[in-house]
């Protein structure tokens, strides 16, 4: 069966469109409260995290799931009611507390007075981080860099390998990447607090690589099919490319999955929400390439005029002189 990407460009626009629009709808929402489109770790904004799980070895120490009100309480007497407090675990057993910057007294302080609260932590779980402020405007403006760097030299190398209509439309589909990827993250932001680190930005990177390849062997059979039967409308020819290609895209994004969910599901808690960053991407970019990038420059081209992949040419021209 071949798939009509031309003809149901519409569809796969709408879908496309649907998705970004409600990212920035929460990106929007996250602003009015953090004044940030997503929600920010400690990587950029300083402060310090603390993550704790109750050591069920002791006695009676895991009856009663962890209660966000009694740790809330703990930290307004601590005098720090502003932190953020997330309740973690199948089991309701471990809390990640954000805060702001805590010496070592104050921290020392504030775990003694949440195991008074609530009951002992293991140790060997504990887990505490302090990033300053300065250093996360850095990470910050570092990884921006690195992503604007990354879509220059693909819009360079895109135009000396193709055309220029190309290239636009590639990188068209990878801000498409982008935005689903940060899209989705800022909705669970908003609805799971779930934050992103100096890992979201790599994985935009990652993402951004690969998905250029998708794009780059279809744009590569189309202009190989423009090349040896021009005549066709370009239509037909990003038809036939994309059917031609679609097994080869649909099997790398299947397989570059396979491992990525298994990190999300059995991985630690530093890799999980940069491999569910990564899915997110390579999917987005998979349906970028196939139903994106594609259709944009079929779209273009008959809307300039060159409906007919190889009018106009020079040799034409000469032969209708003739």
């Amino acid at each position: 069966m071949k798939l009509q990407v031309i003809r149901q460009r519409s569809l796969w626009w709408a879908i496309s469109s649907l998705v970004i629009f409600s990212g920035i709808a929460a990106m929007g929402v996250l602003w009015n409260q953090t004044q940030m489109p997503l929600r920010p770790s400690l990587d950029f904004v300083g402060g310090t995290r603390l993550q704790l799980e109750l050591d069920c070895n002791q006695p009676n120490n895991c009856d009663q799931p962890i209660d966000p009100a009694a740790i809330r309480t703990v930290l307004t007497n601590q005098g720090l009611e502003s932190s953020s407090i997330q309740v973690v675990g199948d089991e309701k057993q471990a809390l990640s507390i954000r805060t702001s910057t805590l010496n070592v007294d104050q921290r020392n302080q504030l775990v003694s007075a949440l195991t008074q609260e609530i009951g002992q932590f293991a140790a060997d779980k504990t887990q505490i981080d302090t990033v300053g402020p300065t250093l996360g405007r850095q990470l910050f403006r570092s990884g921006l860099t690195a992503l604007l760097v990354a879509f220059a030299g693909i819009m360079i190398y895109l135009s000396l390998r193709f055309q220029f209509d190309y290239a636009v439309f590639a990188i068209v589909a990878l801000l498409h990447d982008v935005l689903v990827t940060v899209g989705i993250f800022a909705i669970l932001g908003l609805i799971a607090g779930v934050e992103v680190d100096s890992l979201f930005i790599v994985s935009l990177l990652t993402i951004v690589g690969f998905s250029v390849n998708d794009t780059v062997v279809i744009y590569d059979r189309i202009r190989e099919t423009i090349q040896v039967n021009g005549n066709r409308s370009i239509n037909d020819i990003v038809d036939d490319a994309v059917n031609q290609t679609l097994g080869r895209s649909i099997n790398t994004t299947l397989t570059t999955l396979l491992p990525l969910i298994a990190i999300f599901l059995l991985g630690g808690a530093t890799l999980k929400y940069f491999a569910l960053a990564l899915i997110i991407g390579f999917i987005a970019g998979a349906y970028s390439s196939i139903f994106i990038a594609s259709t944009l420059l079929a779209w273009w081209r008959v809307r300039s005029g060159q409906e007919i992949a190889g009018v106009p040419t020079e040799p034409l021209d000469v032969a209708e002189e003739g």
